[in-house]
């Protein structure tokens, strides 16, 4: 089983999560990581899996006018002008054999708060033709981070998760779409 995990990372910290995740994913799956500037776009390799990641920005994925923001603020990581929003926006719609994961990293003073990069995600992968499998928040004490304690530790659980989930999901092939997807690239 493949899965890429593409991640927009502006202060390091969900590169972090984004490595931990692949980490747990890699105890079953093979594994490409990729910062979302350099992710393939259409996707034309056979994939299982695909996680994304990206921090919450103003309670959704970030945006231009957010990234520079950031990096006016700091931020050596990352791109101002290729986002997760905009690497999503140039996938096509489905169907797709492909499953996906949301995740995101947001300060833990708003955790509590509905919006999140991997909810915005999960509804733009949904309305894509994807099938969603998961979606998680991960915690950084500031806009900067670092992390709290104990989230790579989460991040790379629920990467362990995600895997068998993978794994459960496959045995079955429940989805003729995707049986004759996986069929035709085995051939």
């Amino acid at each position: 089983m493949r899965a890429l995990i593409v991640y927009e990372s502006m202060f390091g910290n969900t590169e972090e999560v984004a490595t931990a995740v692949a980490r747990g994913l890699a105890d079953r799956l093979e594994v490409e990581l990729r910062e979302v500037s350099e992710a393939p776009s259409p996707i034309t390799e056979f994939l299982d899996l695909i996680v994304v990641g990206g921090p919450t920005h103003a309670l959704s994925m970030s945006k231009p006018a957010t990234r520079a923001d950031a990096i006016r603020q700091g931020a050596e990581h990352g791109h101002e002008e290729v986002g997760l929003r905009e690497w999503l926006a140039g996938l096509p719609r489905g169907p797709h054999s492909e499953m996906v994961a949301t995740f995101d990293t947001r300060a833990e003073q708003v955790k509590h708060l509905p919006g999140s990069a991997a909810k915005k995600a999960s509804r733009l992968v949904d309305r894509l033709g994807y099938e969603l499998i998961g979606r998680e928040s991960f915690y950084v004490n500031d806009i900067s981070g670092p992390l709290e304690l104990g989230e790579l530790g989460r991040a790379e659980a629920w990467g362990r998760h995600l895997a068998m989930e993978m794994a459960l999901r496959l045995v079955g092939e429940t989805s003729p779409h995707r049986a004759a997807h996986r069929a035709a690239h085995r051939s």
